[in-house]
């Protein structure tokens, strides 16, 4: 996983939103306001030109949720083998 585009992509974000809600808070806005206004600036600049990083960062959520799993867990031989062991020990002394 590549850290830097996240780290990137998470920076760029929160600079989309404080820079608009210090510059509202400067020129007095009510705080609620400022920080209303200042989310929407900020989801619109990410949506408009955040694209390229927020693909790569959706790809990478995508790899490491979807990552090819081993079938065979370390522990799955040798309880699969234990339980052969018992089977086989149950049948033998069915046949009895």
């Amino acid at each position: 996983m590549n850290k830097r585009s996240w780290i990137t992509f998470t920076v760029v974000r929160l600079l989309a939103f404080f820079v608009p809600l210090l510059a509202l808070l400067f020129i007095q806005v009510n705080p609620w306001i400022a920080t209303l206004v200042a989310a929407v600036i900020g989801l619109c600049v990410s949506y408009i030109f955040l694209r390229r990083p927020r693909e790569e960062v959706a790809r990478e959520l995508y790899e490491v949720r979807h990552a090819e799993k081993p079938a065979v867990r370390e522990d799955d031989e040798a309880e699969d083998a234990a339980l052969d062991a018992q089977h086989a020990a149950d049948a033998g002394s069915d046949n009895k």
